[in-house]
C-alpha cells in the first residue's frame, strides 16, 4: 500500500513530464540550445523550469485514460508541434548568418576550405563558421535566449495544452517566413561579396589585357586580401543586420506563440 504523502507522486510526475514537451521541442529546433555541445540533461533541467510554472498557469488536467490514449496522443502531438515551430521560427533566421558566410566563401574562393562546426558536428565553409559563431554572440547579446524562454511561456495562453494545434494561417506563415533565410543572407553577404565580385571583374580584364599574367596566382591572393580587408570594414555593417535577422526570427516566434 502506498502511503498517503506518496498518493499523488505519480500524477505529478505525469505533468512533469507533459511540462517539459513543448519546450525540451522548442530547445530542439532553436539555436544555442538545440546544438550538440549542450548537455541533454542540462536541456531537460531548462525545459522543465521553464514548462511547470508556464503549465501551472493554464488549466490543464491529465486525460482520464492517461497520455497513452488517442485523447493524449493528440495532446502530446500539439505540444511537440507547436514547440518546434517556435524554435524553427527562430532558427530561420539563425541560419541566414551561415548562408551569408557561404556565399562570401565562394566569391573568396574559400568554398573548399571547411571546418568542423560543433553545433552540428558536420563540415561547413570557414567563414560560414566564423559568422555563425558572431550570430551566437549576437543572439546571447541581445537577450534571444530569454526572449524565447518568455515566447513559450506566452504561447501557453493562446496554445493550451490539448488545444495546441496551429491554425492553417500560423503554418502558411511560417512557411512564407522561410523565404527569409535566402533574402536576408545575401543582404548580410552584400557588402562584402558585391566588391569582391569587382576585384574578380578586375581580374578577368587585366587577364584579358595582360595573357601572360598568371591568374590563378594573382587573383587568389588578391581576392583573399581584398575580402580580409572587407571583412574587417563591414564586420559592424554585418552584426547589424544579423541582429536584425535574429529578432525577425523571434517575432516570428512570438506570433507563433500568440496565435497569430
Amino acid at each position: 500500500m502506498i502511503p498517503n504523502g506518496f498518493a499523488g507522486v505519480e500524477a505529478q510526475l505525469w505533468l512533469w513530464m507533459v511540462a517539459m514537451i513543448r519546450p525540451g521541442a522548442a530547445f530542439l529546433a532553436a539555436p544555442v540550445f538545440g546544438a550538440n555541445f549542450v548537455p541533454l540533461q542540462l536541456r531537460l533541467i531548462i525545459a522543465l523550469a521553464i514548462g511547470i510554472p508556464a503549465l501551472g498557469a493554464t488549466n490543464f488536467v491529465l486525460p482520464a485514460d492517461g497520455l497513452g490514449s488517442i485523447e493524449g496522443l493528440l495532446m502530446v502531438g500539439g505540444e511537440v508541434m507547436a514547440g518546434l515551430a517556435l524554435g524553427f521560427a527562430v532558427q530561420i533566421g539563425f541560419s541566414s548568418a551561415m548562408l551569408a558566410g557561404e556565399t562570401i566563401s565562394n566569391a573568396m574562393g574559400l568554398g573548399f576550405a571547411g571546418m568542423m562546426d560543433p553545433a552540428t558536428g558536420q563540415q561547413n565553409p570557414m567563414l560560414g563558421q566564423f559568422l555563425t559563431i558572431l550570430a551566437t554572440f549576437l543572439f546571447l547579446g541581445v537577450g534571444g535566449h530569454l526572449a524565447l524562454a518568455a515566447t513559450i511561456v506566452e504561447s501557453y495562453r493562446a496554445l493550451p495544452p490539448g488545444d495546441a494545434w496551429m491554425s492553417a494561417e500560423s503554418i502558411h506563415g511560417l512557411v512564407l517566413f522561410g523565404g527569409v533565410l535566402f533574402a536576408a543572407g545575401l543582404s548580410i553577404a552584400l557588402p562584402v561579396g558585391f566588391a569582391l565580385i569587382l576585384v574578380q571583374l578586375v581580374m578577368g580584364m587585366l587577364a584579358r589585357s595582360a595573357p601572360q599574367l598568371n591568374l590563378f596566382s594573382v587573383g587568389l591572393p588578391a581576392t583573399l586580401l581584398a575580402g580580409i580587408v572587407l571583412l574587417a570594414m563591414a564586420a559592424p555593417v554585418m552584426g547589424d543586420a544579423i541582429v536584425g535577422v535574429v529578432r525577425q526570427g523571434l517575432e516570428e516566434s512570438r506570433r507563433i506563440a500568440t496565435g497569430g
